[in-house]
């Protein structure tokens, strides 16, 4: 029998003032057996955050029914058995941790079921073992970094012994390092332990390795089946604002001239089999795999630096029994027009130090000079470095406050005691800029947006300031394909416009499409930069520090010892050492 059965559900969020109400979801029917892996993806707003809560009664249908095994999710009496049964994990760890000590944040769960003392001894240690997290028990979580947080709040998760794991966005904010953690431990799950797992995501390498596919599109299952049979439907992926693996679209691209290769592919490993065995009837396409080619790097240095870090240092509780250093002795310069792209793990000091291009904090030791001012000088306008140095936080939802969109965009431009007339030009040009057209959503509800209308919102807020240099956060994070494509669009038609960016990311890919340079920064420290195909050609290095390469990168390098960047630029190499191997 499945252990979950959706039937016919519909659901509306209830009106907000004297709006209609906002339908969601419009007849789902959806099985799930137990000891599946299934994989729900989908645009923003499609409704797989809303089908996710009705599965352990979150919320519940405004039509049709949801059974959990044969509970009925209206049914208030068995709500104990439901969400017993179904465990959810959401995409920020940081909203769902309620303890200061990890373990007693494990076994918060089991104390409400009202389980003895004994059993919640043994299930905290069992499910902090099942996550590799038992020798950080008396640790206080916010001292963890996000991959850890995530690994503990799915401790809490397995403490209540649930049969069916839903993970809503649970890898959306972590870096490659942090989403391997999560996933070999959800798959580890499934497998070993036979939990169901139900993952929502927009990172469609992850759905290529569930049982099954469910695409969402407008409140309904547009498509569902495995991943070869979803993923093989390119066209009509696309036309729901979705896209295949990199590594797939490749194999697509080669499919034309090599109609031998496989187009079923989702991993790199995969790739490089199907390629071999296609290209060589067992030879290798270059003979052994060669190692990565050693890359002088380029001087990057120019003479028009807008932000220069030099021997930086910054503690957190500075002149406390609880102080933490976060930066050591960092140097990393901004040049005027560059896109420049800060990487690294979790907790490795990014966001610490892009918070002193805009003077947000001050330099404990070194020097930062911004424009050319010494952000410690105690006569520096902040205001207007905040003017010329504009940054954009990771949520989105932390810079927007007004209730409506326009006012909100507008509140830095009032701010500046513009005109009336000039503050209206300022907010169209930069919310259309983003993609919010001016009259459609300047009196919408600002908490009424959607994830990613809300990101737009926010850089819009920041772009009708007019920077000089905009500081971005993971821009993309928690967006479908179609919205990460949009970011990376206004992030080129800013850079032609002259601005300034510097990106922070977990995104290789993007980070490979988007930057002239990357800083890599690791334990508070710069350890490397370059152009993009200088650093990926450190492949090992990076994964040593909990980071990785484009999946299309790490492919080709396997296969010829090349650096490439672009699904194009894989295919045309790939191509061309085919064609010397069968001369």
């Amino acid at each position: 029998m499945p252990i979950i059965r959706v039937e016919n559900v519909h659901f509306a969020y209830p009106p907000e003032g004297k709006g209609a109400p906002v339908t969601a979801l419009r007849g789902v029917d959806l099985t799930i057996e137990e000891g599946e892996y299934v994989a729900i993806v989908g645009h923003n707003g499609s409704g797989k955050s809303t089908l996710s809560k009705h599965l352990n009664a979150l919320l519940v249908p405004s039509e049709g029914r949801v059974l959990v095994r044969d509970w009925l999710t209206t049914d208030r009496e068995h709500l104990r058995d439901i969400r017993s049964t179904v465990g959810m994990v959401f995409q920020s760890p940081d909203n769902q941790l309620v303890a200061t000590i990890v373990e007693e944040d494990v076994a918060f769960g089991p104390e409400n079921l009202a389980v003895p003392h004994d059993e919640i001894v043994r299930r905290v240690n069992w499910s902090l073992e099942r996550v590799d997290m038992l020798a950080f028990r008396h640790r206080a979580p916010h001292l963890l970094s996000g991959g850890q947080k995530q690994r503990i709040c799915i401790a809490g998760v397995l403490a209540m012994q649930p049969r069916v794991l839903v993970l809503d966005e649970a890898t959306a904010m972590l870096d490659p390092l942090g989403r391997r953690e999560v996933l070999d431990i959800t798959h580890r799950l499934n497998k070993e332990n036979g939990v169901t797992v139900i993952a929502v995501t927009h990172h469609m390498d992850e759905a290529a390795q569930a049982d099954r596919v469910i695409v969402m599109s407008e409140g309904r299952i547009a498509l569902q089946g495995t991943p070869r049979e979803v993923f093989a439907q390119v066209d009509q992926l696309r036309a729901l604002q979705l896209d295949v693996p990199p590594i797939t679209q490749l194999a697509h691209a080669l499919h034309q001239t090599m109609p031998d290769l496989p187009t079923d592919v989702f991993t790199v490993e995969q790739f490089v089999t199907a390629m071999r065995r296609t290209t060589d009837d067992g030879r290798r396409t270059t003979g052994a795999i060669v190692n990565q080619p050693t890359i002088q790097p380029t001087n990057h240095q120019t003479s028009d630096p807008v932000i220069t870090v030099e021997h930086l240092s910054h503690f957190y509780m500075l002149d406390t029994p609880l102080q933490v250093q976060a930066l050591f002795d960092m140097n990393v310069n901004v040049q005027r027009g560059e896109v420049l792209g800060v990487i690294g793990h979790t907790g490795s000091g990014k966001s610490t130090l892009v918070q002193h291009f805009n003077a947000l904090l001050r330099p404990h030791d070194g020097t930062v000079r911004i424009f050319g001012r010494d952000a410690n000088d105690a006569n520096l306008d902040v205001k207007a470095i905040r003017r010329r140095v504009g940054l954009l936080f990771q949520s989105p939802e932390a810079q927007l406050f007004e209730h409506y969109v326009g006012d909100d965009v507008a509140y830095g431009p009032r701010n500046l005691k513009l005109s009336r007339e000039d503050v209206r030009a300022r907010v169209k040009r930069a919310m259309e800029s983003v993609g919010l057209g001016f009259e459609e959503f300047k009196d919408r509800i600002t908490f009424g947006l959607s994830g990613g209308e809300m990101r737009r919102a926010a850089l819009a807020g920041v772009l009708a300031l007019e920077p000089e240099v905009l500081v971005l956060d993971e821009p993309t994070a928690g967006l479908d394909p179609h919205g990460r494509h949009q970011v990376i669009a206004l992030i080129g038609s800013l850079r032609a416009q002259g601005l300034t960016l510097v990106i922070i990311s977990h995104n290789m890919e993007e980070l490979a499409q988007m930057c002239d340079r990357l800083v890599v920064v690791s334990e508070g420290r710069t350890v490397m930069s370059g152009a993009p195909r200088e650093v990926f050609a450190h492949a090992q290095e990076l994964r040593d520090l909990g980071l990785g390469v484009p999946a299309i990168t790490d492919a080709v390098a396997q296969l010829t010892g090349e650096v490439v960047l672009t699904v194009d630029e894989a295919a045309q190499r790939l191509m061309n050492a085919a064609a010397v191997s069968t001369r």
